[in-house]
């Protein structure tokens, strides 16, 4: 398929004039309009504050980054590299034109082939496949129904092939013998997989069966690299970040291992210095057939120390949130997470965005033992140019009672407790399941709503602790409400934007939102916030705690709701507001 694909390009590009396009390829009629609705910035943080050691060592990550991105757009489809690679020939012998660039800025963008239209539809820009639920995790054309009856036959299998860290294959001849050669090249990865070679030398040839294999052989030969790079930059900061190299050397075993224990145990309890990095696979976001599989990620960031600190001192009392919130079995928490204020130096694969904070490891166990970290995104948060387009947008759909409430502090406090709320409320189900096998493609929309509910429940306990006063309390509830507001219908794959519907919804149908009499514009009735916030969190962290994946889809299905002429009209005055309806981030720091 690969040398198919490759060699199809070649030829067009060598037989068509300069001034056409290939059949598949858009033109600047269409990938334009996407474009302009495309804000563009480029990261350039100040590094002054980094040591010798320390700008060593970022430059052994970027490169480890740069490995991991061509990992995520193999991940995401089969067809990526090869149709990168052309795309870039036919720029170069287009002589660079606008059309080219257009389609090159637009691959950047959509960290692959496959590119979201304004009206939200997934379509191939580049002539390669179309996109499938699987992305490149699972075989092609895979669909929920087959892969769901053959576990249903094959019980014993489901630990493997729903592995958060494994790609599923069908067990064809081809596929297996591919395996274990590959095995056989790699011996690190035979010795840290104790029994793999058995399991793949013990299966029956059968193109309609299925398997997996770890993420560990799959993309053996990149995270070997990619683990030379960590050593090497491990190296650099022994002297003097002792804790840090330890994690960078961890976490290149773990990518080798498939378990991230060791690295997320050093990552949360570690003393850094100036410099961070989140590397691996851990959130699910990419897998639409699924939702189990994590794809890969990472982000190098350089630490704020005056903000980290001032922020820490205010993360005191977490115990007594989660004791407040409205279901019967609280646990205990550490009123003392690992929280850091950073810039980013560059991100890559699934991070590569306008991401604003993250919270991890995912996993329960982890969590339990070791805690989590936060990492607030400085430069992306404070960002003018971000704030100011969030700002146009809000003022298009709010009355002008309410549309000065909203700050850039308000959404970087909102941000803040939405990554808190992640390590509040439900962790496991009431019969011990992680949630996200319980709840399986919901489990991502629960849980970020979850966390969404939680920062804005919490308003009012850090209003009375005084970490809030009236006028930054209203600007992190009026974030809140920003948050909901949709330009465009969402796909049932997306997880953050279908929740954010779910709650707009739900604070229409219950009062906290309400057209204003005179402009029509909504108005924020602030008096109702907390009552209403509390009751759908309620709903939902009962939903989580039953870990019932029909009454899920049955909650999602009840509030996702889209009316042209309630949601229409919101989307087209968000759209007719001039701002701009994605962002394309570059980094300095890659000579972007």
């Amino acid at each position: 398929m690969r040398t198919f694909l490759a060699a199809t390009l070649v030829a067009l590009l060598t037989s068509v004039a300069v001034a056409e396009l290939p059949t598949g390829y858009w033109p600047a009629d269409k990938t334009q309009p996407i474009l302009d609705s495309t804000m563009r910035l480029t990261l350039d943080p100040d590094l002054s504050h980094l040591s010798k050691a320390e700008s060593s060592a970022v430059d052994e990550l970027l490169a480890a980054g740069a490995i991991i991105h061509k990992l995520y757009e193999n991940q995401r489809h089969e067809q990526a590299h090869d149709s990168k690679l052309a795309l870039v020939e036919l720029h170069r012998k287009s002589g660079e034109t606008a059309a080219t660039q257009n389609l090159l800025d637009l691959f950047y963008l959509s960290k692959g082939p496959i590119a979201t239209t304004l009206d939200n539809q997934r379509l191939a820009f580049v002539p390669v496949d179309a996109e499938h639920p699987g992305k490149n995790i699972y075989p092609a054309g895979l669909q929920r129904g087959e892969i769901d009856a053959y576990l249903d036959a094959h019980p014993t299998q489901a630990n493997e092939i729903l592995s958060l860290r494994s790609v599923v294959r069908r067990a064809s001849a081809e596929n297996i013998a591919a395996d274990l050669a590959w095995l056989d090249d790699f011996p690190e990865i035979d010795a840290l997989h104790i029994g793999l070679r058995t399991r793949l030398e013990s299966l029956s040839e059968d193109a309609s069966a299925f398997y997996a294999v770890p993420y560990a052989l799959a993309y053996a030969a990149e995270l070997r690299r990619v683990r030379q790079h960590l050593n090497t930059a491990a190296d650099h900061v022994a002297m003097e970040t002792p804790d840090f190299a330890a994690y960078l050397r961890n976490r290149g075993r773990d990518l080798l291992s498939g378990d991230y224990e060791s690295g997320d145990a050093s990552w949360v309890s570690g003393d850094f210095g100036n410099l961070n990095i989140q590397i691996g696979s851990y959130e699910t976001y990419d897998d639409s057939l699924l939702g189990v599989k994590a794809t890969y990620a990472a982000s190098i960031l350089a630490r704020d120390e005056e903000k980290s600190r001032s922020l820490m001192d205010a993360l005191a009392g977490l115990q007594a949130i989660e004791n407040s919130l409205p279901y019967d079995h609280a646990k205990q928490v550490s009123s003392r997470i690992p929280v850091g204020v950073y810039n980013i130096i560059a991100d890559f694969g699934q991070s590569r965005g306008a991401n604003t904070a993250t919270i991890l490891p995912n996993d329960a166990d982890f969590t339990r033992k070791y805690g989590r970290t936060i990492l607030l995104r400085y430069n992306i948060m404070a960002h003018p140019a971000i704030f100011a387009n969030r700002k146009k947008s809000f003022d298009a759909v709010i009355d002008a009672c309410c549309n000065d409430h909203l700050t850039s502090e308000g959404g970087f406090n909102r941000t803040l407790w939405h990554e808190v709320g992640h390590y509040l409320g439900v962790a496991k189900t009431a019969d011990g399941q992680n949630l996200s096998e319980a709840l399986a493609d919901t489990a991502d929309l629960f849980e970020e709503m979850k966390s969404d509910l939680v920062s804005l429940y919490a308003i009012q306990a850090l209003h009375s602790s005084g970490f809030h006063d009236d006028d930054t309390a209203r600007a992190h509830y009026a974030d809140g409400i920003r948050r909901t507001l949709q330009s465009v219908k969402p796909r049932p794959s997306q997880a953050y934007q279908t929740m954010q519907l779910m709650q707009f919804n739900f604070y229409m149908e219950y009062g906290l939102l309400e057209p204003g009499t005179e402009s029509g514009l909504l108005v924020i009735n602030y008096n109702r916030y907390h009552e209403i916030v509390t009751r759908l969190l309620r709903q939902v962290l009962q939903i989580q705690y039953a870990g019932d994946y029909e009454q899920a889809r049955e909650f999602v299905a009840r509030w996702s709701y889209w009316n042209d002429k309630v949601h229409g009209d919101i989307a087209e005055r968000l759209n007719g507001a001039g701002g701009y309806r994605r962002t394309l981030i570059r980094y300095s720091a890659l000579n972007d």
